[in-house]
């Protein structure tokens, strides 16, 4: 088990218990991407946690695939869809990187990053890879914290945290960086819907061109 699988593990109780620290930007956020989904899509939430966002998706497409690498996470998240009835949504504990050797290339409509690419040590990569599972076409939502160019010291702050086991690892960005990112890696209509959320928070809704 890896440090950063073994810190959320410990959370995962809390987190589940812990109400959305922004309820009304969530929904949003959840409203535009359920917009962007068909009755037969096949869904990816990358980073899902709980599954709080996977099982609000699960009645908009065909199926929800839900990865994230602490298991306690996932048994909590799996634990609600068996509670809720709901039979579209499978959940795999894995890292990140499982997500490139379970799905095929060009094999979902669409994906879902949420709180989860400030995480990820080389995004460029990961985006890259994002962009070969999808299909042409298909969509790719994130919500991320970027915290680049703040006037707060987030870097030591965040170093202090992590050395008493209060923070993972978090890699500072700024939301200009995300987009060329994106950008980068091929995608498209990239926009960046006012959904009320706060101005560290980076909301960017994108395709992949079709084919």
């Amino acid at each position: 088990m890896t440090a950063d699988a073994a810190f959320w593990n410990n959370l995962a109780e809390d987190y589940a218990a812990k109400p959305v620290e922004n309820p009304d930007a969530f929904d949003r956020k959840i409203a535009i991407t359920q917009a962007r989904m068909r009755p037969t899509d096949v869904v990816l939430d990358i980073g899902c946690g709980t599954g709080s966002l996977a099982l609000r998706l699960a009645p908009h497409g065909g199926h929800v695939h839900g990865l994230d690498l602490s298991s306690e996470m996932t048994r909590i998240a799996r634990d609600k869809a068996n509670a809720g009835g709901v039979d579209n949504v499978t959940f795999h504990t894995a890292a990140f990187d499982h997500a490139f050797t379970t799905f095929e290339d060009g094999g979902l409509d669409g994906i879902c990053a949420y709180s989860i690419l400030h995480l990820v040590p080389d995004r460029s990569a990961a985006l890259a890879q994002i962009y070969r599972l999808l299909k042409p076409g298909g969509f790719f939502v994130s919500s991320t914290v970027c915290i680049g160019g703040s006037w707060v010291p987030y870097g030591p702050i965040l170093s202090v945290m992590r050395w008493f086991g209060k923070a993972p690892m978090v890699h500072i960005i700024s939301k200009q960086t995300l987009l060329d990112e994106l950008r980068e890696a091929g995608f498209e209509a990239i926009e960046q819907p006012d959904v009320g959320a706060k101005a560290t928070i980076g909301f960017v809704v994108a395709r992949k061109p079709n084919a």
